[in-house]
């Protein structure tokens, strides 16, 4: 089997193709279904508001409501427990973050005068979240994930003790890479977390929470609500955006929390912002028109994606799952499959691949620090090249697979 893999392979590598996998990026065929947004905004469009504000001008500083009353409903909060901000929700956890080291939290010792800030990381996770605590100088402590979601038992006993510990990053609803949706127990279990800091945080990134493959997906259990019947709403940030719902460089990002929260991070935005694009939320609030207009819309992106994900699972299990080299998720919605290969591959893989032209994420990306201590996982991203590509590219992951699997073993 080696050797005809071995020349196969050859035979890949001469055609020098160019395929990428690499990262979560919405095809051109998603972004065109947002193009009719353009023309809901003109030179002849009243862009005055709601309440009577040019939006034109300066104010509005948390956003505008008409954006508010739609986003609000995507993260699970009420209207003035939400801040819409600009095209990126990455640019709000990075801010956060900054300001809890300049100015504390609500009141607590800012993070720079402290001796030591830790943050939870379930595992295998989003490589974002890791590098803005690789910038901070933050301290990652792994937590194990399960298909419920990340090791409860664990972040329980590790909040509780040890006050170093700031945050925890989550994407609850189609975890990345994974594809898991928090059980309801998870999420109870985080809203009645007993943390030793009284600056801890959840960073609930819930950046798929309408991005589904199937018509009937798994719930998750709504973290605020759960939160308020523990006393406990301070104790989270619940992110959002549209980037790839519209355009990913200008789509919406979104904030849910508290109200003391945003009391709290309002004062440090004026200081840094005059305001974020009230015409491109407008754009985006007439575009959609309602939370069940925006629901519509993601039915479109679901079933361009959808085949895309089947075929890299219908792939896998013809030529992966007979060999037992390999495992992989199924996720019902999101942007990825993660892929556990033999431990010790997953790096040989990526670089069989690359070599045949197919680009992958980085082996050991999915891991603080870049470093995955079995060296298995591998995020898979589906939904950029079209059906055809993506089978060309999954026939030479496989086959990287079977030759890397095969060193291993011999």
């Amino acid at each position: 089997m080696r050797m005809e893999g071995d020349e196969e392979y050859k035979k890949f590598k001469a055609m020098k193709l160019n395929l990428n996998m690499a990262r979560g990026k919405p095809s051109p065929e998603q972004l065109e279904l947002s193009m009719d947004m353009l023309d809901t905004i003109n030179s002849q469009s009243s862009l005055i508001g709601l309440n009577g504000d040019d939006y034109r001008n300066y104010g509005l500083l948390d956003g505008i409501p008409e954006a508010k009353t739609i986003f609000s409903k995507m993260l699970g909060v009420s209207e003035d427990e939400v801040i819409v901000c600009g095209n990126a929700s990455l640019n709000i956890m990075y801010d956060i973050i900054s300001t809890s080291f300049l100015k504390g939290v609500c009141g607590n010792t800012p993070w720079h005068k402290q001796e030591k800030v830790k943050f939870l990381c379930p595992v295998p996770g989003y490589d974002r979240h890791f590098s803005i605590c690789e910038t901070f100088g933050i301290e990652m402590i792994n937590i194990p994930t399960f298909e419920t979601g990340p090791d409860m038992d664990l972040i329980e006993k590790l909040v509780s003790e040890d006050d170093a510990i700031k945050g925890v990053w989550c994407v609850p609803q189609y975890s990345n890479p994974t594809g898991y949706v928090y059980s309801d127990e998870t999420v109870k279990r985080f809203a009645a977390l007993k943390p030793k800091a009284s600056d801890f945080r959840i960073f609930w990134d819930n950046a798929y929470c309408i991005h589904h493959l199937v018509d009937s997906p798994t719930k998750l259990l709504n973290i605020m609500d759960e939160l308020k019947k523990n006393n406990n709403e301070d104790m989270v940030y619940i992110f959002g955006s549209t980037s790839k719902i519209t355009f990913a460089g200008s789509g919406v990002a979104v904030l849910g929390t508290s109200r003391n929260n945003i009391s709290e991070l309002t004062k440090v935005m004026t200081m840094r912002t005059i305001g974020y694009d009230k015409i491109n939320q407008l754009r985006h609030a007439k575009y959609f028109g309602s939370y069940e207009g925006l629901l519509e819309h993601m039915n479109k992106h679901k079933k361009l994606l959808a085949p895309k994900f089947n075929a890299v699972t219908e792939i896998l299990e013809k030529e992966i799952a007979p060999l037992e080299i390999g495992s992989w998720t199924k996720p019902e919605g999101g942007y990825f499959i993660s892929f556990d290969s033999l431990p010790g591959c997953a790096k040989r893989i990526v670089a069989l691949c690359k070599d045949a032209g197919v680009t992958l994420t980085d082996a050991g990306a999915t891991y603080p620090y870049g470093k995955d201590p079995e060296d298995k996982n591998i995020r898979i991203a589906p939904t950029y090249p079209s059906v055809d590509e993506l089978t060309k590219a999954m026939e030479i992951f496989c086959l990287a697979v079977k030759i890397a699997s095969a060193e291993k073993v011999l």
